[in-house]
């Protein structure tokens, strides 16, 4: 019996590390001795366990603990795998868990709540714009109870880990052979001469079965659905679409919008009841994802959600039914597949915070579109907006337009495909934070880099956000930590873009300004690149959210303008009154409009025609309103036209004025 419990013991270990300050004779000493000891890997192995949660906030705060710290903001709930500071890092939330002092009996520690088989550590330094800190090499233990510990050996010495040469790299130590335990601490061992005791990390670690389904029942989310939960390179990428494609070939088409700078092709899914047409009246939608080549995980959900509008579709699901025969759904899942391949090669824990995220040309394609927002905004306070400039359809400077101006061709291809399609709502996913984010993304006033600046649609872009931001599982859970600096709880999961940081020429305000399209940002996870053990998870977490944003594209007012022999009017103006913001018809004279649910009056018109005014109502029941218009053509519409049936040129009215100031002068002669 004393054997089994003494095996009980010795298998159910906690894991320590700890630091050796570089420049000290002590630590020199201790890593001079165990030189030969020292271990290193740079990427996982088969063996390896899956991370267990530091920066997907699974491990809680509760969880993670240290010998001292130097305050609150650099306690050891902060020491999670790329998690960032603020810009004023004197704050709760800085970037790292930080000792109070610099000396070998400092750790960290976490505890994984049950038994769990840990086969590695990764390790970052202090994310900070002002200070360079990080851990150089260190001890791993582990223990059952967090009192009595067991370091991992290297023969008959502790094993000495390779920690970090600089502080943004995250760098992949496997242990030597897999240690159950239920703790697990970091040691420090040595660190950078001129900094201080600071570590990120992330754990390895596979939790053991529970007889009693405890741990299952009260943390794990599971799923039902039948789908691909893994990440995709770009040619796996390739294959599914083609095998959903396959599945699905009434519904679905795939095509391309252009081409990467390494000339890979950016395809998109199409997934309607007629797919390759547009058919009046049915709006257009699309998601956006991979902007950022490193942010993994909108581009994964975009692969479940073809996978699962498909099966659903087949399985007669009534509500995806109606969805794919009243909308044309257009899913573009990487935009950027140049950053997307750099970021695959790292792997999702080893890219740290930015591998990948910049196309190949070194450009971030969510601020690379023009700013209209300033032109806009200049011939307002020059009193020129409707006379000169509309508030809608501003034009892209010419300047932008050439070759020689710094615009990728990724870029390049989205406005070509937002300038062909009449989409009405986008959603363009991102990662690193849960939030949804709404425009304007930039601020009016210049000195400042935080304003709110609302579009004169802000009531609509509100719901909107708050339709996906109150479906997802987490992002109004008042319960839950922020994943970064951010509390955005206050605002239900929503935030203006220019009230959270100040971005010029995004995405968003380019739709909003430049086509007829609203198009919000969707941040799905902390974790720009989880685990592919996370992606069920993080599906079940986004998946009513994503089908609730679709149907939002069915909200508010509908109709085509006509003319007098029913033929559609292309490029018609819809004006709402009270919103300094409008909208254009499609080629075929259909519209759709957003609106809350109230009573509006309404304003068709368009060049050669009278206008056209109505009362529209907006319900609370899903399903836009028709309100169609009918416009009768001008006198002088009229007359031109006559005149062009029998051959003759319309005279202008400009020349006709002038003819008679001449006519008037000779009578005066």
């Amino acid at each position: 019996m004393l054997c089994f419990f003494s095996f009980l013991f010795f298998s159910f270990f906690f894991f320590r590390a700890a630091p050796v300050a570089y420049g000290s004779p002590q630590a020199r000493g201790q890593i001079g001795a165990a030189a030969a000891g020292l271990h290193h890997s740079s990427q996982l192995t088969a063996h390896s366990c899956p991370p267990l949660g530091l920066e997907t906030l699974k491990i809680t705060d509760f969880q993670l603990h240290a010998s001292t710290s130097k305050r609150y903001g650099l306690g050891a709930h902060r020491g999670r795998l790329n998690i960032q500071a603020g810009i004023n890092e004197n704050d709760f939330y800085d970037g790292a868990w930080c000792a109070g002092r610099n000396d070998l009996h400092q750790w960290i520690e976490v505890d994984a709540r049950r038994l769990t088989k840990f086969t590695g550590v990764i390790t970052q330094g202090r994310n900070s714009l002002w200070l360079s800190d990080w851990v150089t090499s260190y001890k791993v233990m582990v223990s059952n109870d967090s009192h009595t510990w067991v370091t991992v050996k290297n023969g008959s010495g502790d094993m000495i880990f390779e920690g970090n040469s600089e502080k943004e790299i995250p760098v992949l130590n496997e242990l030597p052979v897999p240690l159950v335990a239920r703790y697990i601490r970091i040691n420090p061992q040595s660190w950078f001469d001129n900094g201080s005791i600071c570590m990120r990390m992330e754990i390895l670690g596979c939790p053991l079965p529970d007889p009693n389904n405890y741990y299952h029942r009260r943390n794990e989310m599971t799923t039902t659905d039948d789908l691909d939960f893994k990440h995709h390179n770009y040619k796996e990428m390739r294959q599914l679409m083609k095998v959903v494609n396959e599945m699905c070939p009434n519904i679905t088409r795939i095509y391309n919008i252009g081409k990467s700078h390494q000339g890979l092709k950016l395809y998109a899914v199409e997934i309607s009841d007629h797919p390759g047409e547009h058919e009046v009246g049915e709006p257009e939608f699309h998601y956006i994802a991979g902007a950022h080549g490193n942010e993994v995980l909108g581009r994964e959900l975009m692969l479940l959600l073809m996978q699962f509008l498909c099966q659903e579709y087949l399985a007669g699901n009534p509500r995806i039914v109606h969805l794919v025969e009243e909308t044309r759904i257009h899913i573009l899942p990487s935009l950027n597949p140049d950053g997307y391949e750099k970021a695959y090669e790292g792997g999702s824990e080893l890219g740290g915070w930015s591998l990948g995220r910049w196309t190949h040309d070194g450009i971030d394609i969510n601020n690379n579109f023009p700013d209209l927002n300033t032109l806009l905004w200049e011939a307002e306070d020059r009193q020129n907006i409707p006379r000169k400039v509309p508030n809608h359809y501003i034009a892209i400077p010419e300047w932008f337009l050439s070759e020689n101006a710094t615009v990728a061709a990724e870029t390049r291809a989205v406005i070509a495909w937002m300038e062909k399609i009449p989409f009405v709502l986008g959603g363009n996913l991102q990662g690193g934070e849960l939030v949804v984010a709404y425009p304007y993304d930039m601020v009016r006033s210049l000195w400042k880099t935080q304003e709110h600046t609302p579009t004169p649609d802000d009531h609509v872009f509100r719901w909107l956000a708050y339709s996906y931001a109150s479906t997802h599982r987490l992002m109004t859970d008042a319960r839950r930590r922020v994943c970064h600096t951010e509390d955005f709880q206050k605002e239900d999961g929503t935030v203006n873009g220019a009230s959270w940081h100040t971005v010029a020429g995004s995405l968003n305000d380019f739709s909003y300004l430049h086509t007829n399209c609203f198009e919000l940002s969707i941040y799905v996870g902390c974790d720009k690149y989880p685990h592919e053990s996370e992606l069920p998870e993080e599906w079940e977490n986004n998946r009513e959210s994503l089908i609730v944003f679709m149907e939002q594209v069915h909200r508010g007012i509908k109709g085509v303008v006509r003319d007098l022999h029913g033929k559609g009017i292309p490029n018609a103006v819809i004006s709402v009154e009270g919103i300094n913001h409008d909208i254009r018809t499609a080629g075929d004279g259909d519209y759709w409009r957003l609106l809350n649910p109230g009573e509006y009056v309404v304003t068709a018109k368009a060049e050669g025609f009278t206008s056209s005014t109505r009362n529209c109502m907006v319900g609370y029941d899903m399903g836009a309103t028709r309100c169609d218009f009918t416009l009768s053509k001008t006198n002088l519409a009229r007359i031109r036209e006559i005149m062009e049936k029998f051959g003759k040129q319309p005279v202008s009215l400009p020349a006709r004025r002038q003819k008679l100031r001449g006519r008037k002068r000779r009578q005066r002669g």
